[in-house]
């Protein structure tokens, strides 16, 4: 059972989606992703982005934990739909889910940049190019010095993280690695 671990939903159930399109993020790896992240920032009132958010826990986890504004990126319908049944049944506001595919999405123009927290799971099977090409695509939705925790398979390579992004390491846990950078260059400057 995949459940809220902390904040003001801590030990709530999740719904999940049915069948194996999705691969929720373990309680451990979340529990050890929000630890490195309350380490480093504020997460009260921060702005954070949850790409390939499948049943959305890594988002209301930290939607649970204080931040104000948080943006799920999925692309199939009824998992988004269920991200959001899942963020009412939880009263938490502040939830957004767009229907769309990671890269579109990151295509769009952003109305300024925003995000103080990513937390980025894409589909083991996607390529090191293709994880490369979205983090270069984030770049202009950030704030200067946003957090990225990006989840891999252990056994993927490093990710070719883009210039102007400071690494602070990857952490393995089990057959999960997360990986961590923070966006030291402003899009604007």
């Amino acid at each position: 059972m995949t459940r809220i671990i902390a904040g003001r939903a801590g030990g709530r159930a999740l719904l999940t989606p049915n069948g194996s399109a999705t691969r929720p993020t373990s309680d451990r790896v979340r529990e050890a992703m929000f630890s490195r992240v309350e380490a480093r920032m504020e997460l009260d009132g921060s702005a954070v982005l949850d790409l390939y958010a499948g049943s959305g826990a890594l988002g209301l986890e930290a939607a649970s934990r204080g931040a104000s504004a948080v943006c799920c990126v999925e692309s199939d319908r009824g998992t988004a739909r269920l991200i959001e049944r899942n963020a009412q049944a939880l009263a938490l506001p502040g939830v957004e889910v767009a229907t769309a595919r990671v890269e579109r999405w990151l295509e769009r123009d952003p109305a300024a940049p925003g995000f103080e927290l990513v937390l980025a799971d894409p589909p083991y099977r996607l390529g090191e190019q293709e994880v490369g090409t979205m983090l270069a695509q984030l770049t202009p939705h950030l704030r200067t010095g946003a957090l990225v925790l990006l989840e891999r398979s252990a056994r993927s390579p490093d990710p070719a993280w883009p210039a102007g992004w400071s690494v602070f390491g990857s952490k393995r846990y089990g057959q999960t690695s997360v990986h961590a950078a923070v966006h030291a260059a402003s899009a604007s400057t």
